[in-house]
């Protein structure tokens, strides 16, 4: 019976069987043309570029001022750390010497046998030396005893700032691995930049270094009302139009960030020969005698609010709803500020960018 029967064929033989391999070789093949190609993203646009450049710069502005708040927080930490060291040093010097003093008592007390100084007083022959001698000793005694409450008095002092020393310590470190994240987030943001950027053909990089230096930010071309405002940015190193500040103080904080005119814009700096647009704001003001916070979000509520439509020279003007950039306003909707990386210290329309809000100090 069993020769009878038909062959079992193959599972990988017939023809049904010889279309599912054509069909699996056909499937592989269109994955690998599409893993190839089709996956591949495309090339960007200089249009594109630009716009996802400019998002990144802003969200390194926003980074930056993050970082220099975390490293204003720092600076205070170690400070505070320093001191509390310091005076913890101070004051362990202080409670050596008075240890080595009650020391030296001991040790003479040991030499001379130990013996009460009622007893060796009164081994004494001349009994006015006997009374002169109990009263020395009296005072004597009491000077000991504030001596040894002097000494566990520093003993505890010493030990508090030690305890707070190192609290400060680890607040310290705390602020220290915040201030590294920050730091990590805008050479981030800044490296993506220059890497869509390198992706420019000579000719197309040429025309946006161009653009941007003949600009002002790099959020011009989404200004209110879609107009391209970037490119009526001055640059001149002359304030067009008259000029009357509020106040003298005003007209010194215009004064300096005028004379900072070309000069670069640098993540975190505070001058004298570079600065980020919180830093310039800051020290034009300190040159006029007015100390500033030192970010964006903190220079907001440095000084009264006022409306776009109030606004005067020496006012600082925000932008952005997340309050990351700042200008000094020098009149006729113009402002000095410190835009971005590859764009120097400059005079632009206060319209290139979306306004958040001014303040006014002094």
């Amino acid at each position: 019976m069993a020769a009878h029967r038909k062959p079992k064929q193959s599972p990988f033989g017939g023809p049904a069987a010889r279309t599912a391999v054509t069909l699996a070789l056909a499937s592989a093949a269109t994955a690998t043309v599409f893993e190839g190609s089709g996956h591949a993203a495309p090339r960007p646009t200089p249009a594109q570029v630009k716009t996802e450049v400019d998002r990144l710069y802003e969200q390194a502005e926003a980074a930056t001022e993050k970082y220099n708040g975390a490293k204003e927080k720092v600076d205070r930490a170690r400070a505070a750390f320093d001191r509390l060291r310091g005076e913890a040093a101070r004051r362990t010097e202080r409670l050596n010497r008075s240890r080595d003093a009650l020391g030296a008592v001991a040790a003479a007390q040991y030499r001379s046998g130990g013996l009460d100084p009622a007893l060796q007083l009164a081994l004494t022959s001349d009994p006015d030396q006997y009374l002169e001698r109990a009263a020395l000793a009296e005072k004597a005694g009491d000077r000991q005893a504030a001596a040894v409450t002097a000494v566990r008095r520093e003993l505890a002092a010493v030990r508090q700032l030690r305890g707070e020393a190192e609290g400060r310590l680890r607040e310290l470190r705390a602020q220290e691995a915040e201030l590294r994240r920050q730091k990590a987030t805008v050479q981030g943001k800044l490296s993506a930049a220059r890497t869509l950027l390198d992706r420019l053909t000579a000719e197309e990089r040429a025309r946006y270094e161009a653009a941007v230096a003949a600009g002002g930010h790099g959020g011009a071309d989404s200004a209110p009302g879609g107009s391209a405002t970037v490119a009526r940015a001055d640059r001149s190193s002359a304030i067009r139009g008259p000029l009357t500040a509020p106040t003298t103080r005003a007209a010194e904080a215009i004064a300096f960030a005028q004379a900072q005119l070309g000069k670069p814009y640098v993540w975190g700096a505070t001058g004298p020969s570079a600065y980020d647009c919180s830093g310039l704001t800051q020290a034009a003001w300190r040159a006029a005698g007015v100390s500033l916070p030192r970010t964006t979000y903190t220079q907001i509520n440095a000084g009264s609010r006022v409306s776009r439509s109030e606004l005067a020279p020496g006012d600082l003007i925000f932008f952005y709803s997340g309050i990351s950039h700042v200008g000094l306003y020098i009149g006729g909707g113009q402002m000095i500020h410190a835009p971005r990386p590859g764009a120097p210290v400059r005079i632009a329309p206060i319209d290139e960018m979306p306004f958040a809000g001014a303040t006014r100090v002094g």
